[in-house]
């Protein structure tokens, strides 16, 4: 039986009535046009087509229409609607009303470099770690600035008063076909975090656009308020997306594995070199907000420094223990879940593989803690910082070749741009710390 006449059945014998097309803008926002089941046919022959001129970096009001071609990989049943009367969804590429691929759609990108990996004899894969917060809720349903609980790192029930909601997330998602490896409380008050089990790098993209959402359904249901802001408490740790990545070559082959006694492969060595590279090209996109900047403080377990190592957990970069070494992966812990994840994604493997190509020197590993050493000590030592702020991430990209590669001209210049817009708005706000500071001046 043909792809299409399986989901037909499927969705004829679980009464799903009514099916979402989705897919992200650039900036990651999940959109979609939903359509009842008896014009699923049209879809499935890729025959709907919608406006996309008020979308983030799609089309102009000129050339408006865009077409949408479902991914039948990504049909899936939301649990949590009617069990009469069921919703489903794809996951779409966006396209021109020809059947043209549309340049600027962010899933178009990742496929490019997931080719350009393929043409070299890779397979990228991913595993996602998600933190987030669940917070208070207002009579009305608002959100509020209060934490769901006081708890710490691994802290089990009655001080994580959100496990209820974290398995019922995690159950949601493993109905809907996600394997996740692991969940539990993170070190700030009512903080979370669920891992994803590696998957390959369109799928877990594919994943982790709808995760926001399932994540932020199941919290209203239990009375709170699910936020991937990455650091909405000053006095807090903030919340990232640490990537565990694998390159595996056409035999299915690990190739970060030595198969000897070196941690990493120098095939693995030459990606890490590549990340390092393009960090500070990357950010804007790995960390796309004004907030995204904030988390980068010494003293709240998040990296500052564009540094690897072996051994220590707080660096950019580092290579976890594996209990089987030819499940050897590397960690990119600068990510955060703001970021459009086809975009981010597509900028970690496109990085990794610049290293490979171009045998990019790898500086050495750091085992110290560099918080503790002066700014002098740390350039002795060839240590760079990353950028502090969203608009010295977006000067860097604006002059980089690699980005221009990456995202093509025009996705590069519309990104940059509504960017540059969010980061004025945020220059016109005045904080209460700029009030209490300065007022008496």
């Amino acid at each position: 039986m043909s792809a299409k006449k399986e989901i037909t059945k499927l969705v004829e014998d679980e009464d799903v009535k009514f099916i979402r097309l989705q897919f992200t803008d650039m900036l990651g926002n999940m959109k979609n046009m939903a359509i009842t089941d008896s014009k699923l046919p049209d879809a499935l022959d890729n025959e709907c087509v919608c406006d996309g001129s008020a979308i983030d970096g799609f089309v102009s009001i000129e050339n408006s229409d865009i077409r949408l071609y479902p991914d039948l990989n990504t049909f899936a049943i939301f649990p949590w609607r009617p069990h009469q009367g069921k919703v489903a969804r794809f996951i779409c590429d966006v396209r021109t009303p020809e059947g043209e691929p549309i340049e600027c759609d962010p899933r178009l990108v990742l496929k490019r470099v997931i080719k350009e990996a393929a043409d070299m004899g890779y397979l990228f894969e991913v595993g996602p770690e998600c933190e987030f917060f669940l917070v208070q809720t207002d009579d009305a349903g608002n959100p509020t600035t209060e934490p769901h609980d006081t708890a710490g790192y691994f802290d089990v029930a009655p001080a994580d008063s959100g496990e209820n909601c974290r398995r019922d997330i995690c159950l949601t998602l493993e109905e809907m076909g996600y394997k996740i490896e692991s969940s539990h409380h993170e070190a700030a008050k009512g903080q979370h975090e669920i891992v994803f089990k590696h998957s390959d790098v369109l799928t877990t993209a594919d994943r982790l656009a709808t995760f926001k959402s399932v994540v932020k359904t199941i919290a209203a249901k239990h009375g709170l308020h699910a936020t991937f802001m990455p650091k909405p408490f000053p006095d807090e740790p903030g919340s990232g997306m640490h990537l565990t990545m694998s390159l595996f070559n056409k035999d299915g082959d690990n190739v970060f594995y030595s198969g000897g006694g070196a941690r990493l492969s120098d095939t693995g060595y030459k990606f890490i070199a590549g990340l390092l590279n393009f960090i500070p090209h990357m950010a804007c996109l790995t960390n796309p907000t004004v907030n995204s900047y904030k988390r980068f403080i010494p003293g709240y377990d998040a990296p500052c420094f564009i540094s690897w190592s072996e051994n220590n957990r707080s660096l950019l970069v580092r290579v976890p223990h594996s209990a089987k070494p030819v499940n050897t992966r590397i960690e990119l812990r600068l990510p955060d879940m703001t970021a459009n994840p086809y975009l981010a994604l597509a900028a970690c493997l496109k990085a990794g593989l610049e290293g490979i190509k171009n045998d990019y020197p790898l500086p050495a590993g750091i085992d110290i803690n560099l918080y503790e050493l002066s700014r002098a000590e740390r350039e002795k030592l060839e240590v760079k910082s990353l950028p502090i702020s969203l608009n010295e991430a977006l000067n860097i990209a604006k002059s980089s070749d690699f980005v221009t590669e990456l995202l093509g001209s025009e996705l590069k210049r519309r990104y940059i741009s509504a960017k540059r817009s969010e980061y004025d708005e945020y220059r016109k706000s005045i904080s209460e710390w700029e009030i209490s500071r300065y007022l008496t001046y």
